[in-house]
């Protein structure tokens, strides 16, 4: 920032977006309305670097404070090392922002030791660990601060929230013990799984309870969720207590999927980072957005790319997919007909494109449930503390043996930790030929069964593990659905 003896104005440089130039009037009556003189000169201010767009309000008080040091109204050495955010009111007062806790990360990684913010939004900030918050109320607040006269509040996070256990339990699902199993074997090895079946099969049932079967958040997990969902302005003001779980309408549009805007804010993939993401209906989701998804169940990331900036949002998420088995979902239901013609059947099937389907490991057909089933009380069910208990252990295993989750593992250590009787190998072989498995199905079946043996505790991939696996690929070809 400078001041220099010309005509008085307030220039703001550095590719600044309208709401950053009308920082300048807003700045100018802020100042006056706290009893500060603004100078009677030119003011230039230059947001570095001149290349990257600056947009939002949330500069005005660094902008305010700049002017003030620079016309001697506040010593330099009181502002060092500290970062000042958030937007001005015409009187004074402070405004709160989006994404408080990523603003002060980021004032963390750039070597600030201090951050001074609006009250509101304070507590979310002073969750990032090792930076001193402080919450002002105005501008004058914060002038006062840095002249000594008083001391703003040292703002404090909210307590952390208790997890709260759905009540969702597992025991509650009447049948379907494949499916269970396969979401057990889901939620182990952090798996991509797809449910096929008719309507009131249990599709939608089953995928609310893995979250439920997932270990709690760590907490370096627990600061990357509230960030997140800090800044897409869902976040209440303390640390995630548990996994999130989003279910997007099928109607969603790929940038509500994926992540979009002006600015670029984080889509559903990015809010249901750590946790699970359920998309049910699948055909019915737009294929160019089915088909965005291939690319972030590789990466784990999202990249949003828009004029003069981009932005890359995290999305490490567990997929779970739900769909009908033909239009009117009635196809091999053994008490309804089905209406559909084959042609309509493959078109249906075809929404869903072959490399897409690769990528999901786990491929479940449900038929309706037996009333016999559901009349009776589930004495011995899988329930979910005993079961969460299992998955537990197996990734304990897995996070010993590789530092991450099998299905996340990359191919030169899958080589290493999923090695196979001979048995399981040959059993392997034999699959790939008969059901016309691609390469990328045959490696996502191996680390299918490598999270088996450690459900089971192996220390090898036997043939009952392998044959297990290869069973959940096989339902990939039901209906020409590859």
């Amino acid at each position: 920032m400078r001041i220099s003896s010309q005509l008085p104005r307030i220039d703001i440089v550095g590719l600044p977006a309208a709401a950053v130039r009308e920082s300048a009037a807003r700045v100018r009556a802020a100042i006056a309305a706290v009893g500060q003189r603004f100078p009677e000169r030119r003011v230039t201010v230059n947001l570095a670097p001149a290349d990257l767009r600056k947009t939002g309000a949330g500069l005005d008080l660094a902008i305010a404070v700049g002017v003030l040091v620079e016309s001697g109204a506040i010593e330099a050495d009181s502002v060092t090392h500290t970062a000042f955010v958030g937007e001005l009111a015409l009187d004074g007062r402070l405004r709160p922002l989006r994404g408080a806790l990523a603003l002060a990360l980021a004032a963390r990684e750039s070597g600030c030791a201090r951050l001074v913010t609006p009250e509101e939004g304070a507590a979310e900030a002073a969750l990032a660990p090792g930076l001193d918050v402080r919450a002002a109320p105005d501008l004058g607040a914060v002038a006062r601060h840095l002249l000594g006269a008083e001391s703003l509040p040292r703002a404090e996070p909210k307590p952390a929230l208790a997890p709260t256990r759905s009540d969702r339990d597992l025991a509650d699902v009447r049948g379907q013990e494949t499916a269970k199993r396969a979401l057990e074997i889901t939620a182990a090895g952090g798996h991509a799984l797809l449910l096929r079946g008719p309507p009131g099969s249990g599709k939608t049932m089953l995928a609310t309870r893995l979250p439920g079967l997932l270990p709690e958040l760590a907490a370096d997990e627990s600061l990357e969720v509230t960030r997140i969902h800090g800044v897409a302005g869902s976040l209440r003001g303390a640390l995630a207590p548990e996994r999130p779980f989003r279910a997007p309408h099928h109607t969603a549009s790929t940038a509500g999927l994926l992540g979009g805007g002006n600015p670029p804010r984080p889509g559903e993939v990015s809010l249901a980072h750590r946790g699970v993401l359920f998309l049910d209906e699948l055909p019915e989701f737009e294929r160019r957005a089915l088909e965005s998804l291939r690319q972030v169940l590789e990466e784990r990331r999202v990249v949003v790319a828009r004029a003069g900036v981009t932005c890359a949002f995290p999305a490490d998420f567990q997929l779970v997919a739900a769909m009908n088995p033909c239009p009117c979902g009635w196809r091999g239901a053994p008490l309804r007909d089905c209406r559909c013609d084959d042609a309509a059947v493959a078109r249906y099937a075809a929404r869903i494109s072959g490399p897409l389907l690769d990528r999901i490991d786990l491929h479940v057909s449900l038929l309706p449930v037996a009333w016999h089933e559901l009349d009776t009380p589930p004495a011995g069910a899988l329930a979910t503390p005993a079961t969460r208990e299992r998955v537990r252990l197996a990734q304990a295993r897995q996070l010993t043996r590789s530092g991450r989750t099998n299905a996340r593992l990359l191919d030169a250590e899958l080589e290493r930790v999923a090695t196979s009787t001979p048995d399981a190998s040959r059993l392997l072989g034999r699959a790939f030929e008969r059901l016309g498995l691609s390469a990328r199905a045959a490696r996502r079946a191996l680390r299918v069964a490598r999270t088996i043996a450690d459900l089971e505790g192996t220390p090898q991939i036997e043939a009952p593990a392998m044959a297990e696996a290869l069973g959940f690929r096989a339902d990939s070809n039901v209906d020409g659905a590859r």
